[in-house]
């Protein structure tokens, strides 16, 4: 049997077309950034904290400029006060919608901590609101069914929403193609509203983003790929002016909308973060990309196949075998920069409804740009690994992770 490294190495001999491709859209993205860097003047004042109300930010309020520039939308909110992605997209669906409103999902069953959000009984939930919720499931090959959604879809749709990422579900994730076709679809339709895309784990993975394929609003977390390793907390929301204007009065208070809103230590870490988020996605889907290879040759069944590239960061293992899947966790926790030293076990995490084992020895407190993995334990048994900050710490994860599984 070759050694690990020799295994290794092989793998990376039949990836090289994909680390090129990868680097290619790491290359267009950087300029794209750059360019909204200085089509927006950023200055070493945009770094500078404010305290109390907040009142003329220029941080702040840039910020948000910035990010609409790089998503190619009309207006962006970018702040700490946000403070993860399912906060994000609660803030934004609470900001769209009123009672008697539907929210059509056109993606399947959103992500476990997105439900109850929405379904949620007598917590505050967009349900208890009175707002309706229509779901499409997807079809036998984790598509979005076009026939579903002619079928189910109504004059009382106020937002379309769209998961580009697969939560604990086995499919690919949406390409920006893909969800441009939707995007098409319902306006054939007669949809006039919202179209809304959840695109944790999806920023800078392609050369464009939804919102320049049609959709309305992008939704994000900064501790995923937009904040590049380096935001500290965060989230964005980048669209329409009417809808970041109506989501600013959620975000804060009807009277006051995005005037206020202070961060006493900074922003120099956020605009940084941005810089940083396409180079740093490209490590990410390097290390992606060689897990999965490697996987696959010992007999493991990935998501995505490894004949595709990637649309997300993130890859799904499925390993069919509890302590198989554990330990698969565990040895990324082991390899970690931080809290090495402990050993994953599943517990009962807020807002889902099985049993999570996680693995996250990460700088920023669960950061999935950076290398982490975790999955419900529970058939058929899958891992879910993300992030990586370089290239060489996912290789490093490999290393161990095949002591253990050759």
């Amino acid at each position: 049997m070759t050694t690990n490294l020799d295994f290794i190495e092989e793998c990376e001999r039949h990836l090289k077309g994909k680390f090129a491709q990868t680097d290619d859209i790491a290359y267009h993205n950087q300029v794209k950034v750059l360019s909204a860097f200085r089509n927006n003047r950023i200055a070493v004042r945009h770094f500078v904290g404010t305290t109390g109300y907040g009142y003329g930010d220029e941080g702040r309020d840039t910020l948000g400029k910035l990010y609409a520039d790089v998503f190619n939308a009309e207006a962006g909110i970018v702040s700490p006060h946000l403070l993860s992605g399912t906060h994000s997209l609660s803030v934004a669906l609470f900001g769209l919608l009123k009672s008697g409103d539907t929210l059509f999902c056109l993606s399947g069953m959103p992500y476990d901590t997105i439900r109850p959000v929405i379904l949620g009984e007598n917590i505050g939930s967009l349900k208890d609101m009175g707002v309706n919720f229509v779901c499409c499931d997807l079809d036998k090959n984790g598509k979005m069914n076009f026939s579903e959604i002619r079928e189910k879809f109504s004059e009382n749709v106020k937002v379309v929403y769209i998961q580009r990422s697969r939560g604990y579900e086995l499919r690919d994730a949406f390409s920006c193609e893909e969800i441009g076709k939707a995007c098409e679809f319902v306006r054939s339709l007669g949809f006039k509203g919202c179209i809304f895309v959840d695109n944790c784990y999806g920023e800078f993975v392609e050369k464009i983003e939804p919102t320049d394929v049609g959709a309305d609003l992008c939704v994000g977390s900064l501790i995923k790929n937009a904040g590049g390793g380096l935001a500290p907390t965060g989230g964005y929301i980048v669209g329409k002016s009417e809808y970041i204007e109506a989501i600013g009065r959620r975000l804060t208070a009807p009277s006051i909308g995005l005037e206020v809103g202070s961060y006493a230590f900074g922003y120099q870490y956020f605009y940084q973060g941005l810089f940083m988020a396409p180079h740093t996605v490209a490590q990410a889907l390097k290390g992606s990309l060689l897990i999965g290879y490697a996987m696959s040759k010992l007999g493991f069944i990935n998501y995505p196949s490894i004949d595709k590239m990637p649309y997300d960061i993130t890859r799904c293992i499925e390993f069919d075998d509890s302590d198989k899947m554990q330990n698969f966790i565990r040895e990324v926790q082991y390899a970690s920069p931080i809290d090495s030293f402990v050993c994953c076990e599943a517990w009962d995490m807020p807002g889902y409804d099985d049993k999570i084992i996680m693995a996250a020895g990460t700088f920023v407190s669960g950061a999935s740009i950076e290398l982490s993995a975790d999955g419900p334990v529970k058939p058929p048994y899958v891992a879910y690994f993300q992030g990586g900050l370089t290239y060489e710490h996912c290789r490093y994860a490999l290393e161990r992770i095949l002591s253990k599984l050759r």
